[in-house]
């Protein structure tokens, strides 16, 4: 979550297949289902995983004024501290997924979330701004073995059947993580500052860790794999030589920039007048996401009605008014911006991430974890320009590099559409 997201967790699977595909139909019955022992404790794990990873991922996102003050920053160097997290998951997702099939997922996924929750409780004591950023870096190239392995553990050891409900509760996880790790970090900086805001998130994500160990059950459809970085290289190299997968993953980069930046500036606009709204409070505006759950759901029946392009088309649609509308200076318009925004982000990253899997015809976890890539990227990219915008120009500088993105995601989506349009054409003439 990627925020919560509903494609931002899809990881590499041994074979590269999707997760159901990969799934042998013979062993089904042998693997864990609805009130059977095990898919309960499966399931809550990878819940507590889930709140843990992007609670921590995103923790500073809400303190970013209080981290400007304090250390004496400006945004966009703050900034840095969302920036460095989510670009070391965008370079680790990839390798982490290959070593996941030597060494297993719940091993893999251990590790990940341990390395992590040590880290956050070392980040609160950072003496500067070099330090945090550091850390945070570290923190999220460790936080890459979680997606990199749970939806393959997911498809390994549970029932075809009962695979998109135990998804469901994993993504579910993200959404609550990405939503509350930044609504106690605000409160608890409210009261103690920002450093106080951070440790409560890394007592949160400790707990969750132990959680996650006590509940996770051995594996028991895991067979490792030998690593074969030549087969990885030829795989990732095939899908980024496919025009239309390059178009998704930059749509979904454009969307992320979009979002990156909306929410990592967001804290100082609402801080300063005319707003002046207290740390906690700030921190509370995230509870906006809750929309995202929403529209991601609602993107299927989108695809059904309007196309993947036509639902692009709306998205970007949403997410550019919601942008001109958070330019007023009424709270209520601006809440209403935001709330369209994250409507349109999660609907357009719904769709652009479910293409993929549906674009690949082989590979399809490693383009997945591609997309992931881009996506963080974005992210990373989103937050930086984002604030340097809004430290140049104030908030109209971000609302137009917002702007921007969905201008080039529209250019791209329309290039898509009169490709296609071509093709129908040569094809009919031909017939």
């Amino acid at each position: 979550m990627p925020p919560a997201d509903t494609g931002a967790s899809v990881v590499a699977v041994r074979s590269g297949a999707s997760p159901l595909s990969s799934l042998p139909s013979s062993d089904d019955d042998q693997k864990l289902v609805p009130g059977g022992p095990g898919y309960r404790r499966t399931s809550l794990a990878l819940f507590a995983a889930g709140v843990a990873t992007f609670a921590l991922l995103y923790s500073t996102q809400a303190l970013l004024p209080a981290i400007s003050d304090d250390l004496g920053v400006t945004p966009d160097q703050a900034s840095w501290t969302v920036s460095a997290a989510t670009g070391g998951l965008a370079v680790a997702v990839v390798p982490l997924s290959a070593l996941s099939e030597r060494y297993g997922r719940r091993t893999m996924m251990t590790a990940s979330l341990c390395v992590a929750a040590v880290l956050s409780l070392l980040v609160p004591f950072a003496p500067s701004l070099g330090w945090l950023v550091g850390l945070r870096a570290v923190q999220g190239a460790a936080l890459a073995g979680l997606p990199a392995s749970a939806m393959a553990y997911l498809a390994e050891e549970v029932s075809a059947r009962a695979l998109i409900g135990a998804i469901g509760l994993f993504v579910a996880g993200n959404s609550l993580g990405g939503m509350s790790g930044r609504i106690v970090a605000g409160w608890a900086a409210q009261v103690g500052g920002w450093r106080t805001g951070l440790a409560a998130v890394g007592v949160m994500a400790v707990l969750c860790t132990v959680a996650f160990r006590a509940l996770i059950p051995k594996a028991r459809h895991f067979t490792p794999a030998a690593v074969s970085p030549r087969a990885l290289a030829r795989t990732v190299g095939g899908h980024l030589s496919d025009p239309l997968l390059r178009r998704l993953y930059a749509i979904g980069a454009l969307f992320m920039t979009v979002f990156g930046a909306v929410y990592t500036v967001i804290g100082y606009r609402l801080a300063e007048a005319p707003f002046s709204l207290p740390q906690g409070v700030v921190g509370s505006i995230f509870l906006v996401y809750l929309v995202g759950t929403v529209s991601s759901a609602a993107a299927g029946k989108l695809v059904g009605r309007l196309g993947r392009r036509g639902a692009l088309y709306l998205a970007m649609g949403t997410t550019t008014l919601g942008l001109l509308l958070s330019l007023t200076d009424s709270l209520v318009v601006v809440l209403a911006g935001l709330v369209l925004i994250t409507a349109g982000f999660f609907a357009g990253h719904a769709v652009a991430s479910s293409s993929v899997s549906r674009t690949a015809k082989t590979g399809r976890a490693q383009a997945s974890a591609l997309y992931q890539t881009a996506y963080y990227l974005g992210s990373s990219l989103g937050g930086t320009l984002g604030a340097m915008a809004f430290r140049s120009a104030g908030w109209d500088g971000t609302v137009v590099l917002g702007l921007a993105a969905m201008v080039a995601a529209g250019s791209i989506t329309l290039y898509a559409t009169r490709q296609a349009l071509v093709a129908r054409r040569t094809a009919a003439r031909r017939a």
